[in-house]
């Protein structure tokens, strides 16, 4: 009896999602802390723990996740339209993180909070070209090895497509066989690392508890206004980005329409996409919002929004700018251009295959901060209000995806602007008038 009470208790406790579990662990945490003080300081190790796990899975998941990415990009999958859905998606991501690293440097979210002994573990920093030559690695299992991140992403994109090609091209049964082997071979090793991310993240309930613990029982309350600030930034950049970019620079500038007309059209996948913060979960009211409100034809939207909601991460991108700035801004170091140059590199080559991850944000800001030399810790921190960033960060991306596929349908003459929001707020053709 005292077994199936258990389990019950057990089954109750994990049917709460983990980022809700982990928000609870990381407000019982920073109170843990006040209330206690200095000896908090002694779960540093439990926390400590939390972070060498997400470090330990950096390169598997770069490996897996962005070898099945590369398959999905393959040319032989994409054309012309897909060639133009691509390119827009890599562009708004890229315009994304630079626009998260100019809101977070105007506003500095982190200063005047110190992370304990955490140090940057960066050396001099190089310059730019030093960067972008940096991005080739001259021996790829060593930049595995290493934990390198750049490098290895540029190398698993260009032997995943390169593998794609091979495998479209060839006349030998054999090789194209041993194509299909390797991409099995990576489903399954990114299946089993979810499994593995799934049980770091479970262990993440207690990290985050006790990183909190330790930072307020060592700060006290001057700890609360830095994540407030955190959030404040991440919501001013999310704004900015999408009246610029996704309003101002798609919807007015280059199609030509009304960014109002576009928000009615689109305000159903805004909404839902706030509500559960999930760009896949929110995709069949995103198609919807395309078809019946923003005429959108089929065989554009039907291409354009599910590879959005697995590639286009505008949202998640940005959030790495300013969460780059938060870490060193808790080390006291500053990031030079040609590291703020590295974290739009990294954001924009990792969202190929990392959002097919869960905790998608949490990964990818582990391989900013690995690639960096900032403290993983700052992850276990925001891991706490993520439930938070994560709304405006899924927003943010659906913003996207239909900005993106209306520009693409424009340019392929299939979308209908003569009716739906595009000509009145109720979605619906209006009737003709009188003559």
């Amino acid at each position: 009896m005292a077994t199936n009470g258990a389990r019950g208790y057990w089954q109750r406790y994990r049917s709460i999602p983990i980022v809700y579990r982990i928000g609870v662990a990381f407000v019982l945490g920073s109170l843990f802390g006040l209330v206690v003080g200095e000896p908090a300081t002694q779960l540093q190790p439990v926390g400590d723990l939390f972070v060498q796990l997400l470090s330990m899975l950096i390169i598997p998941i770069i490996v897996f996740t962005l070898v099945m990415g590369a398959r999905r990009l393959s040319p032989s999958n994409l054309g012309k339209l897909g060639g133009q859905v691509v390119i827009l998606y890599a562009i708004t991501s890229a315009f994304a993180v630079t626009i998260g690293l100019a809101v977070a440097n105007l506003i500095n979210p982190g200063s005047g909070l110190e992370l304990g002994d955490a140090e940057a573990q960066t050396a001099e920093a190089p310059d730019i070209v030093e960067v972008i030559l940096g991005i080739v690695p001259s021996n790829p299992i060593d930049a595995m090895a290493s934990g390198d991140v750049l490098p290895t992403i540029f190398f698993v994109v260009v032997f995943g497509i390169a593998l794609a090609l091979v495998e479209q091209e060839t006349d030998s049964d054999d090789i194209r066989n041993g194509v299909k082997a390797f991409y099995d071979l990576a489903e399954a090793g990114a299946e089993a690392m979810f499994k593995v991310v799934w049980g770091v993240m479970e262990y993440g309930v207690i990290g985050v508890f006790a990183l909190m613990a330790s930072v307020f029982g060592e700060a006290g309350v001057d700890a609360i206004v830095p994540f407030a600030l955190l959030i404040a930034t991440l919501a001013l950049a999310v704004t900015a980005h999408i009246v610029i970019v996704h309003l101002g620079g798609i919807i007015a500038l280059l199609v030509g329409e009304s960014p109002r007309g576009f928000l009615v059209g689109g305000k159903d996948a805004l909404i839902t996409s706030l509500s559960i913060r999930s760009s896949s979960g929110t995709l069949p009211v995103t198609m919807t919002d395309a078809d019946e409100n923003l005429h959108i034809e089929e065989e554009v939207y039907s291409f354009s929004l599910p590879l959005g909601a697995t590639i286009n991460m505008d949202g998640t991108a940005l959030y790495q700018g300013v969460a780059a700035i938060f870490a060193a801004n808790l080390v006291g170091v500053q990031l030079g251009l040609a590291e703020q140059f590295t974290v739009v590199a990294v954001a924009v080559l990792a969202s190929v295959g990392a959002a097919g991850v869960p905790g998608t944000g949490l990964i990818m800001l582990t391989l900013v901060l690995t690639q960096l030399g900032l403290p993983l810790e700052v992850v276990g921190f925001v891991a706490g209000v993520d439930p938070i960033l994560d709304r405006l960060r899924t927003m943010t991306n659906i913003s996207g995806d239909l900005a993106v596929t209306t520009l693409v349908a424009k340019w392929n003459d299939a979308v209908d602007f003569t009716s739906g929001t595009w000509v009145g707020e109720s979605g619906e053709t209006p009737a003709p008038a009188d003559d």
